[in-house]
């Protein structure tokens, strides 16, 4: 049976209960001036439509800005109508070169210094108190620390949802695996003068034919995909001649000046999103190293069991009733606290809330990762035929003592399909927690599954496989996934993760793989939080490939994107005294 304890006396070791906000009825009417120029440093003027309260006054600022039209894009009206009906000015603004601004697009490569000049011009009007903060999701959110990462003088707070830190780690690749369909899609599909229509088919040029999304994703090499779907951006040429974490997504990566970060940032995003990685790392990096101890303290995440938005079901699981979280009442409170001033309790929440999928309860923490975790090693183990579900593949809390290893064959032209997981945004993958069982038949999968469990196991925080491996080729993939398997025999994926073998020293650091040599690959997972219920099983599935939300890996060794041949690999996972390949695991001990 589980308690709670009484958390005053030792904050740092207990969950706390969570009651999240309603918010409260607008007290006004509103006005909206129609593209209102903001001028920026270099002479472009971006547009917005600035929604206030009626009637004289000087009021706090939210800013959004967009790539997607503040008149065109669904509920685009949500949150400003919500904001300014509550006393806010509401500033939503197109983004350069997009809708009604001028100037010429090129996704994140300008909002450091636009998302400054349109802080400090809208600190500056008449209808400004001079507090500013920022709102809104996906690549919404991800303005939010571009602008922050320039230190605007009025930029009080930012609330980015579901949104990326480091450009590169979160959103084009994951450890160095080129995130494929989402690039593609929503790049030069999605971001060129032509909008990629719901049927998922596009007219070729200089015909009727027409050709679909999913036999794009197929073609070889990666430099010439836009061509064949009519699409000629430059900075998808531009992200596949910068495969590797270098001086081209650094400058774009908050990461790296955290610690000169100094306002109250608060995460939202949910386990199963793209960019959870960044709602995660978000957080953890500004409560350690924010360069104010405001910055510090007040941080706050939210993470909860969705994809690119919050919903109380995803993939094949309903989270329940409480799963579903009102983000605009939240928004509400936090920027009533740092815009308004408003002592509504705020402060004395733990500034970290999570959801324990599994348990499918809310926890209220005091940091992430959490203080109390027990990272604790689930070893593989096998007589060399883990392949399958039906295979003889062991996952336990014992070292392996035997020298079995596992063998299998990784064929490009026959990829794992993509089937759960994170990610978003019209691609043609299903997302979050999906069964694995329709692809745990095949041979280029091994499985390593626990005992039943006899008593609940939580795991909260970052996951990470270690393998020990060996291959034949140049380069190839790791990947792998952390499975619930359910009494009934539902394999339910909880986290993923996927290492390009060039990149086992760091991403900045591409280094070619030496064939038949045995080596260390710690492939990230990102992170989870859920508790594998008595009667489960723990599993973690091992293979090279989950195409098309990942591109295929050619096993050449080329550059990237210049492949147009593939090689099949032999791929050799070892689990012995010497090579104890394992699942790292963050196990919160029981309460």
């Amino acid at each position: 049976m589980r308690w709670t304890p009484i958390f005053l006396l030792a904050p740092a070791l207990f969950a706390a209960p969570v009651k999240f906000p309603a918010s409260y009825p607008p007290t006004n009417e509103v006005v909206m001036e129609n593209l209102v120029a903001v001028p920026m440093r270099d002479g472009v003027k971006l547009y917005a439509d600035v929604y206030r309260p009626a009637g004289p006054g000087k009021f706090p600022v939210i800013v959004c800005r967009t790539p997607y039209s503040t008149e065109r894009y669904p509920a685009a009206y949500d949150a400003a109508v919500f904001f300014s009906r509550r006393g806010y000015v509401f500033v939503y603004q197109d983004v350069r070169g997009r809708h009604e601004s001028e100037g010429k697009w090129e996704p994140f490569r300008n909002d450091i210094e636009d998302g400054y000049d349109t802080i400090e011009w809208a600190a500056k009007q008449p209808w400004s108190n001079g507090k500013v903060g920022m709102e809104g999701g996906s690549y919404l959110g991800h303005v939010q620390w571009r602008a922050a990462m320039a230190k605007p003088p009025h930029l009080a707070t930012i609330f980015p949802s579901v949104a990326a830190t480091s450009l590169y780690h979160d959103w084009i690749t994951l450890n160095g695996g080129w995130r494929l369909s989402f690039n593609f899609g929503w790049g030069p599909i999605r971001q060129e003068s032509r909008i990629m229509q719901n049927t998922g088919m596009h007219t070729m040029p200089g015909g009727p034919e027409s050709i679909s999304y999913d036999t794009m994703l197929w073609y070889l090499p990666l430099t010439g995909m836009q061509k064949l779907a009519g699409r000629n951006a430059q900075f998808y040429k531009d992200w596949i001649a910068h495969p590797d974490y270098d001086a081209y997504w650094k400058k774009l990566n908050a990461e790296e000046v955290m610690d000169q970060i100094g306002i109250p940032v608060h995460t939202f995003g949910g386990w199963f999103d793209i960019f959870s990685q960044g709602t995660l790392r978000g957080y953890a990096i500004m409560s350690k190293k924010g360069a104010t101890e405001t910055a510090r303290k007040g941080s706050n995440m939210v993470i909860g069991p969705w994809g690119h938005g919050s919903s109380r079901k995803f993939g094949d699981l309903d989270f329940g009733e409480h799963g579903h979280v009102d983000a605009h009442a939240l928004e509400l409170r936090w920027f009533d606290f740092w815009l308004k001033g408003m002592q509504n309790g705020l402060d004395k929440d733990p500034p970290v809330k999570l959801y324990v999928m599994g348990r499918n309860q809310w926890s209220g923490e005091w940091e992430y990762p959490l203080a109390r975790t027990q990272y604790k090693k689930m070893f593989l183990s096998s007589n060399g035929h883990a392949a399958t579900a039906r295979g003889d593949g062991k996952l336990g809390w014992a070292a392996p003592n035997s020298d079995a290893k596992d063998v299998y064959k990784y064929d490009p032209n026959n990829p794992v399909p993509s089937l759960g997981g994170n990610n978003c945004c019209g691609t043609p993958t299903p997302a979050g927690p999906k069964d694995q069982r329709p692809l745990e038949g095949r041979n280029d999968i091994l499985v390593y599954t626990s005992d039943f469990l006899t008593e609940p196991v939580e795991v909260t925080g970052p996951v990470k496989l270690v393998l020990y491996a060996s291959t034949d080729v140049r380069d190839t993939d790791w990947v792998a996934k952390l499975v619930d398997v359910y009494p009934d025999g539902r394999a339910l994926s909880m986290a993923e993760g996927i290492m390009r073998a060039r990149y086992r020293e760091g991403t900045d650091k591409p280094k070619l793989v030496e064939p038949g040599k045995v080596l260390e690959y710690v492939v990230d997972m990102v992170g989870t939080s859920v508790e594998f219920q008595k009667g489960h099983r723990i599993r973690v599935d091992v293979t090279s490939s989950h195409f098309p939300q990942f591109d295929r890996n050619p096993n050449t060794g080329e550059n990237f994107g210049t492949s147009s041949v593939v090689k099949v690999a032999t791929q050799t996972v070892h689990h012995s005294p010497a090579y104890q390949s394992h699942l790292l695991l963050p196990v919160i001990p029981a309460q």
